[in-house]
């Protein structure tokens, strides 16, 4: 939908779109600025910069699977709602709700994991960015990791959020781990990127 359209519905008393979908919306942001900066600092074709190109096409490939993702979170939630308004009224009934609300749960992590794992590489690239980038447009490779950062943040708690309610402890178990393990990883590119921003009096 339209940005406007979409700021509308999400701040209206609705369920959907909420956090996760924002969350995927300033993941394409972030895919967008870094794109941006690709653009802005490297000419195309010379050998020794290929691989900054390759940043750029990836990036607009984030963009555009982020960007889907923004509606795709709304309907993953909108399926947990959908299982709690099953009918309950036998026993073969209430067996079958529960194990409805139990698949849409463990669904509703999907789009946030995939938010988690394009955040992880836009941070990846926004740092390569804001030390061999364009100096004048450091900022802008800044925000792009600020707008990735958020986006994974938003990943990990829908993650989270959504886990609570998931009784299979191997799912959980597992999924907790991968938390773990990007949590770590992100705060490792972070403390990289804000010593090199703050280095250059940006923050």
């Amino acid at each position: 939908m339209e940005m406007k359209k979409f700021l509308e519905k999400l701040s209206s008393g609705t369920p959907t779109p909420g956090g996760g979908s924002a969350s995927a919306l300033a993941g394409a942001l972030s895919a967008s600025l870094v794109a941006m900066v690709v653009g802005l600092s490297f000419k195309k074709g010379k050998t020794r910069q290929r691989g900054m190109e390759e940043i750029g096409k990836k990036a607009l490939a984030i963009q555009k699977r982020l960007l889907r993702a923004v509606d795709e979170d709304s309907k993953s939630f909108d399926a947990v709602i959908k299982a709690f308004r099953l009918p309950r009224n036998s026993e073969k009934e209430r067996l079958h709700r529960v194990r409805e609300i139990q698949k849409a749960y463990r669904n509703a992590t999907l789009i946030p994991q995939l938010v988690c794992q394009r955040s992880l590489q836009l941070l990846e690239d926004s740092k390569t960015l804001i030390l061999k980038g364009n100096p004048n447009a450091i900022s802008d490779a800044g925000v792009a990791a600020f707008l990735a950062d958020a986006a994974l943040a938003g990943g990990l708690l829908n993650i989270g959020i959504n886990l609570v309610a998931v009784t299979e402890k191997n799912f959980a178990k597992k999924m907790n781990a991968l938390m773990r393990r990007w949590a770590g990883k992100r705060n490792d590119l972070m403390k990289a990127i804000l010593m090199k921003l703050i280095g250059t009096h940006q923050v």
